[in-house]
């Protein structure tokens, strides 16, 4: 049964609704409508070729007439699996438009006047027109509406006699030498059906085992599920003998103190530690890529920018291009429904309305420049996908027209994808919440950012660039070592608590914005070393806590579990997922695991609030060149904006990402 469905006009005009329950009216007209988050979160992004959109506990489906501006959406109870939805929503596209098509035309046609500034009658777009135009329009929907549903519970019907005829098949005798499967003559319910089926599958397993397992595996005769006993050493594969393995010798004699001491290289003998020291430091910051302070006196990371002798626009033409001529030589090999290049000029010689078929290869020789660029094949789909549905029914002229209409189309829906929907202005949220007001009896806490990944991504290095750029901005800062795990962790942030609080004193020689390392060990509970660091620093008058966490991979639950403990204990105010920008097809699963666990597990545990990622740090930047799908890739999976990337080796190489850059490389030659 549905809940609501309305059609509308792309300028967020209603035409028509309809509500089947009272919650559902309700919750139409709230702004926690699955409609309005529909329009919000998937077709403003430009998520259009989802399947479906979900929101709480309603599913949300959708069709565009192009042609026409409008959107067809039905929303019903997620937990109903109706098969009829989305021809439902083809048969109201295709009657309404046949039933209304001039009305619908001289509105949209008077929308656009009222766009270009043109003076039109104020009656026509009033609500009392809809209402009188498609009066008869509701007799029309419950019939068509009442077909499927009624064709839906017959195929239940169906299903429902089906499986009544096969149940004397799974209910049938088993062999009388077993005795946990019992005779068919007696009533069984479905935990009797499911206990013979599986009996089955162990008497197959067990057979199995006594033909040869892999190892000189056998099963017991008596049934007891133990291997029998071997009764001489030949039953069993040959195993390699333990070996000590000798020590290695460097000579007759054991080295000196002077051979060792000729032989350290770790210091240079004729340089003081002062000097040293010195030398090292200036090696970790690299003058010409220090953020620029603007004039509040802020330190703010540089840009990022895509540099190449022919960027521009230009290049989406191009890209375009080589994605028709690419089709050109598959299509001559093939006898596909659209035939050779060559009679794609000839159909959109004049004007004509662009269909499917039209925009095939196109978008296909787009889906594969995506992929080249690092774009993962799933979303390089839904973006091919969301570019076809926007421009299916639109009328072009020729040739140059579908070229630019795509160019258009893919750069708005590429701009859309990355555009962030909360802001990335670290350090103003840093400021906001240390000068908000408080009581008198409270303490102010300080902002934690909590890095997050799998291993080997570089949490700690970038987590160290971060606190490098927030002590240029006078920020205290404490780093809290929750990576008890991985061996090593805890040193590699000491390291870098010296060399950053060394950075960190200014000429003066104020220690203030100096920073400091919370560790507690090895082996110890990470949220309790987390929640103790936070403690420490608001008592210390830190303003930020930098949380390193242990990295773990997407799918090990206990880790996961784990680290959903942690941010449920001490509830972070940022969660930022730090991943490579190496990884294509593996970013998606990364990051929808990483966020759907720590929803679900944060959830369970401490307030019981779900918490997700809230942003992504990019690593390893500098080393896809042009190839910067995998930003793509994340924004599109999460909905989430990338706050900073990580382009080098000193703690000055983070950069910020501007959406124009991302979409020009991207569509770069």
């Amino acid at each position: 049964m549905l809940d609501h469905c309305s059609i509308s006009h792309k300028g967020g005009i209603v035409l028509w609704s309809r509500s089947f329950t009272p919650d559902a009216s309700q919750l139409a007209s709230s702004s926690e409508s699955p409609v309005n988050s529909l329009i919000r979160e998937a077709l403003i992004e430009g998520r259009t070729s989802e399947e479906k959109y979900e929101k709480g506990s309603y599913a949300v489906k959708w069709t565009f007439v192009n042609e026409l501006e409008l959107i067809f959406v039905v929303a019903y109870q997620r937990i109903l699996q109706l098969t009829y939805v989305d021809e439902l929503l083809s048969a109201l596209k295709t009657l309404f438009v046949k039933l209304f098509q001039p009305i619908i035309t001289t509105f949209v046609a008077s929308l656009h006047a009222v766009n270009s500034g043109q003076v039109v009658a104020k009656d026509a777009i009033t609500p009392f027109n809809f209402a009188t135009a498609f009066e008869g329009w509701n007799k029309v929907f419950d019939k068509v509406l009442k077909s499927f549903e009624d064709k839906a519970a017959q195929e239940r019907q169906q299903r429902l006699r089906n499986v009544n005829r096969t149940q004397p098949i799974i209910n049938s005798t088993p062999p009388s030498d077993d005795p946990d499967i019992v005779s068919s003559d007696t009533p069984q319910d479905e935990q009797t059906i499911a206990r013979n089926v599986q009996a089955l599958k162990n008497r197959l397993r067990g057979r199995g085992g006594r033909r040869g397992g892999r190892g000189g595996r056998t099963v017991s005769d008596t049934g007891s599920g133990r291997d029998s006993t071997p009764t001489s050493d030949s039953e069993f594969p040959s195993k390699k003998k333990t070996r000590t393995k000798a020590q290695r010798k460097w000579g007759d004699e054991a080295p000196s103190e002077s051979d060792m001491a000729s032989l350290d290289f770790s210091l240079d003998k004729a340089t003081s530690p002062d000097d040293l020291n010195s030398r090292d430091l200036q090696a970790l910051v690299d003058q010409a890529s220090l953020g620029t302070c603007n004039r509040d006196g802020l330190y703010e990371v540089k840009d990022w920018e895509f540099s190449r002798d022919s960027a521009g626009m230009d290049d989406t033409d191009n890209v375009i291009s080589r994605a028709l001529q690419s089709t050109e030589k598959a299509s001559s090999s093939t006898s596909g429904s659209f035939g050779a290049l060559s009679s794609l000029f000839t159909r959109l010689t004049g004007s004509k309305i662009l269909t499917e078929q039209d925009l095939k290869p196109v978008l296909e020789g787009m889906k594969q420049h995506l992929m080249k660029k690092n774009v993962a094949k799933e979303i390089a789909d839904k973006v091919c996908e969301a570019v076809g549905e926007s421009l299916v029914g639109k009328k072009v002229g020729g040739f140059q027209s579908i070229n630019s209409a795509v160019q258009v189309a893919l750069s708005t829906s590429l701009t859309r994808i990355l555009t962030p929907k909360t802001s990335t202005d670290l350090l103003l949220s840093i400021r906001n919440k240390l000068s908000s007001p408080l009581a008198s009896t409270q303490q102010r806490m300080p902002y934690t950012i909590t890095f997050v990944g799998v291993n080997g991504v570089g949490k700690s290095t970038n987590l160290a660039k971060v606190c490098f750029w927030l002590i240029q901005n006078d920020l205290r800062v404490m780093i809290a070592a929750c990576d008890t795990f991985r061996s090593g962790a805890v040193e590699q942030l000491r390291v870098h608590a010296r060399n950053l609080s060394m950075l960190g004193v200014n000429d003066a020689g104020d220690s203030k914005s100096k920073v400091e390392l919370f560790e507690r060990g090895y082996g110890k509970d990470a949220a309790a070393i987390a929640r103790e660091a936070i403690s420490y620093a608001r008592d210390n008058d830190f303003d930020v806590v930098l949380i390193d966490t242990a990295g773990r991979m997407q799918d090990n639950e206990p880790l996961m579990r784990a680290l959903a403990k942690l941010v449920a204990v001490n509830n972070p105010d940022k969660i930022l997922f730090v991943g490579e920008a190496l990884v294509g097809n593996e970013a998606v699963d990364q990051l929808t695991k990483f966020d759907r666990a720590l929803r679900d597990f944060s959830a369970t545990s401490g307030s019981g609030k779900e918490r997700g990622i809230d942003g992504m740090l990019v690593t390893k930047w500098d080393t896809v060149d042009d190839k910067v799908g995998a930003a793509l890739s994340m924004t599109y999976v999460t909905g989430q904006p990338i706050i900073f990337v990580g382009c080098g080796q000193t703690y000055t190489d983070l950069r910020q990402l501007r959406v124009s850059n991302v979409v020009q490389a991207i569509l770069s030659d």
